[in-house]
């Protein structure tokens, strides 16, 4: 769904071609297009293909799956388009060292949108895409591809040190992710309400005081307060399903290990103790557990 939005607007000021999973999804691609609808309205046209070897080599790459399928994209691509850049926009931490002997620019998007068909997404959440270099990735190519990005429609913002924001979004999910996955609320105001001891704010901003502890540990000053991001998403008005919630409901596997997991390998790396994340991680994977045939 992310990668269809970078794919839809992108392709309306460069050429842009799209590798998928699925033949049928290439098919429908090439027919009929991309459509884009909600705070965008358009249909653009592009190249889309099964095989890397059917695509001309783009300068850029970005890879906008989950971190439960990065594995499988990084295979795809090994030894394919050795000119090309990768930008990598994944939940959680560590997505970067998938690709090898690249150029890689590390981002983080806030956006989201809902999934209608092969070749329709609807554009809901028009929040900003985060990038920054990693490893000796010039800071110059950074700046060019937010540019592009903001040149299509969307919203970027280029960091020289990403880390500042790439963490304040991994303890945003940690606890967002997994509290809905547990719950099956999606993302309202009940995660931002303190008002009665029994409401959930308490439990949610307890957990992202966790995440900040171990940031601090770890020597990265956020770029944005957590909680503060938490209060303001659940006063837009839309109800957001995060993603693991959507795992979770059709039963597959979620990307916790990578988000929350993340966050509690990176809290004992620093000796910081994170009771809280630690519980929720081991119970949304016993959540996994349960859907296992015996």
């Amino acid at each position: 769904m992310i990668g269809s939005l970078y794919a839809g607007h992108l392709g309306r000021v460069r050429e842009v071609s799209v590798l998928c999973r699925r033949d049928e999804h290439a098919r429908a691609l090439n027919e009929h297009g991309l459509r884009v609808s909600g705070r965008s309205d358009f249909v653009t046209s592009l190249k889309a293909a099964t095989d890397p070897a059917e695509l001309a080599e783009p300068d850029l790459a970005i890879v906008a799956t989950k971190t439960t399928e990065l594995e499988a994209a990084a295979t795809r691509l090994a030894g394919r388009w050795p000119g090309a850049a990768v930008m990598t926009v994944q939940n959680g931490l560590g997505a970067e060292d998938a690709f090898p002997g690249r150029q890689v620019i590390s981002a983080v998007t806030f956006m989201s949108g809902t999934r209608h068909s092969d070749t329709h997404v609807e554009y809901i959440l028009d929040t900003e895409t985060w990038l920054g270099p990693y490893g000796d990735t010039p800071y110059e190519l950074v700046e060019e591809t937010a540019a592009l990005i903001v040149e299509s429609g969307l919203k970027a913002q280029p960091f020289r040190d990403l880390r500042p924001a790439q963490w304040s979004k991994l303890i945003f999910n940690a606890t967002v992710n997994a509290v809905a996955a547990l719950t099956g609320l999606p993302h309202d105001p009940h995660f931002a309400a303190q008002e009665e001891p029994g409401d959930l704010g308490h439990l949610v901003h307890d957990l992202m005081d966790e995440g900040k502890r171990v940031a601090e540990a770890a020597g990265v000053e956020l770029h944005e307060d957590p909680w503060q991001m938490n209060v303001h998403a659940t006063r837009r008005g839309s109800r957001h399903y995060p993603s693991m919630l959507e795992d979770v409901e059709a039963r597959r596997p979620t990307e916790i290990e990578h988000i929350t997991g993340a966050l509690v390998r990176e809290a004992e790396r620093v000796g910081v103790p994170v009771p809280l994340h630690t519980a929720l991680y081991r119970l949304v994977r016993a959540r996994e557990a349960s859907w296992e045939p015996d």
